[in-house]
């Protein structure tokens, strides 16, 4: 019983990054049959998602603040909880970020940059399910390079498809609207290296 009481946390941390997972599944579907009637609807989809990771988090939060020993130590707990409801909490704001500037057609970009998006949140999702077994999993490592590669990806799909947007684009209004959604697109991934730095350090601290 203890055991499967320790890995209450670690398992909470894996249905977060698993709704961050689902999130950009949503996000990549959306942007590949892009369809501006709907992107309302869509937006409120990934909303409810959101909600889940954030009853997930706070649900931890109350328990961690009764928890006598916690397996890690409490900072890393709230950090990591943090880390993990900022990556759907990025991908949300993509998808919003769309719907405000109300962008009615897709560039090419933007579906390159949402498969990188659900790469990273698909390793961390792996990543995710190895948490329980941090202090032995020969895997982690190799999803923490994996997640950093892709974070790498993403950096330089965004200075191309920024570059490829004002050297093209002659419209100032998509010039400022598209430079936002790319911003939040990179944030995504940007967020999803968080999570994997931080892991890492745990690793550390813990080992």
């Amino acid at each position: 019983m203890a055991k499967k009481e320790n890995n209450y946390y670690f398992d909470t941390f894996a249905k977060g990054i698993s709704c961050s997972s689902d999130a950009a599944v949503m996000l990549k579907k959306s942007i590949e049959n892009y369809d501006p009637s709907n992107i309302s609807e869509r937006m409120e989809k990934i909303h409810e998602i959101e909600h889940i990771g954030d009853k997930l988090k706070h649900d931890m939060m109350e328990r961690l603040v009764k928890e006598f020993l916690p397996p890690i130590e409490r900072e890393d707990i709230v950090e990591l909880a943090s880390a993990i409801d900022d990556v759907t909490d990025c991908i949300e704001d993509v998808v919003r970020c769309m719907y405000m500037f109300n962008i009615t057609e897709i560039r090419s970009d933007a579906i390159d940059f949402s498969d990188v998006v659900q790469r990273c949140c698909q390793a961390l999702k792996e990543m995710g399910s190895e948490l329980h077994n941090f202090r032995k999993s020969t895997q982690l490592k190799d999803k923490i390079i994996e997640i950093n590669h892709l974070e790498e990806e993403g950096d330089r799909l965004y200075t191309m498809a920024v570059r490829k947007l004002y050297t093209e684009e002659q419209d100032p209004v998509s010039i400022a609207s598209w430079t936002a959604v790319y911003d939040k697109l990179e944030k995504c991934c940007d967020s999803c290296e968080d999570v994997a730095d931080m892991v890492e350090q745990i690793i550390m601290k813990n080992s």
